[in-house]
């Protein structure tokens, strides 16, 4: 049976079937994967019981991997895979795979904005490409990964209101979503990483054309507005783009593998009882492509220095 990819929401989740990751790929189903993620924007991979290794492997058939942010910033002895490509996404102690986090533990405290709607490493002068999480622990309850179309949400503004949108740059930092939950303890020395960098709000896809916003909590203001008036609106634009009916809500199985572009998805995971269930997920990111905003004349110069 040769590769299939089921439409399952409307053409923004596509299921893949007929394919073993775990393997080394082919050029055609490289190909067949990378049509795959341009029309539905999110992927996912049923019952791929993927190791660490072969994940990154699988990763790079498609790019360059990212170094994680956090990775970089944490200590050696904080870290649970000294590859730095590699996410923790899990809910473990310092690496500790016997011992969950304690309520009011730094990295738990740091990792908790990943439930509020964003683009993976927006805050950084090309944000991430394509994301892939993997499941090898899933809680009994809630832990859903949830999407949203980034394309339909702008397709569904009015002509007045994409007008307005078009030629905005917002200012992302990994500061700004991580203070609209009230943390603020960074490790010292990493101020070039937490500069905010710019980003225009409306992208165009440059293999399909098509237009998305991009939007991201690590959003703290728009160039040229009064911050106030430009939360405001970012705040506005995302209750439009993340109502239901542009949202699928992904309910993890051990050995899924779900892949989305960030050009064209925000996401956010949710709430479940993290201090007595297990999460681990694991996740590769790949360097932006296609992804620099090329800014207007008047902001050209603004500093776009970012890790």
């Amino acid at each position: 049976m040769g590769t299939n990819i089921r439409n399952v929401q409307d053409g923004f989740i596509g299921e893949v079937t007929g394919i073993n990751i775990c393997a080394p790929l082919t050029s055609e189903q490289v190909a067949v994967i990378e049509k795959g993620i341009d029309d539905y924007a999110v992927l996912t991979f049923p019952g791929q019981p993927l190791t660490d290794e072969q994940q990154v492997a699988f990763t790079r058939n498609f790019g360059q991997l990212e170094i994680t942010l956090s990775g970089q910033m944490a200590k050696p002895e904080e870290r649970r895979f000294q590859q730095l490509e590699l996410g923790d996404i899990s809910n473990y102690a310092k690496g500790d795979s016997a011992r969950m986090y304690d309520r009011a533990d730094r990295k738990r405290m740091y990792a908790l904005a990943n439930r509020l709607w964003h683009s993976d490493a927006s805050f950084r002068a090309v944000g991430a490409g394509y994301t892939l999480l993997h499941a090898r622990i899933v809680p009994g309850k809630g832990a859903d990964t949830q999407f949203a179309d980034m394309r339909a949400a702008y397709d569904a503004l009015s002509a007045a209101d994409k007008a307005e949108v078009e030629n905005l740059v917002c200012e992302h930092s990994i500061v700004f979503s991580r203070q609209a939950i009230g943390f603020d303890d960074y490790n010292p020395g990493f101020d070039e990483h937490l500069k905010p960098v710019p980003h225009k709000l409306v992208i165009t896809h440059p293999k399909t054309g098509r237009k998305s916003l991009y939007l991201s909590s690590h959003i703290g203001g728009i160039v040229g507005w009064p911050v106030p008036e430009a939360r405001a609106f970012v705040r506005d634009l995302t209750e439009h783009a993340t109502q239901s009916r542009f949202v699928y809500s992904h309910k993890w199985l051990v050995g899924d593998l779900v892949m989305w572009d960030n050009r064209t998805v925000m996401h956010r995971a949710t709430r479940f009882d993290d201090l007595k269930e297990v999460r681990d997920l694991r996740r590769t990111s790949l360097k932006g492509i296609g992804l620099e905003v090329k800014l207007p004349q008047q902001v050209a110069g603004a500093d776009a220095v970012a890790a």
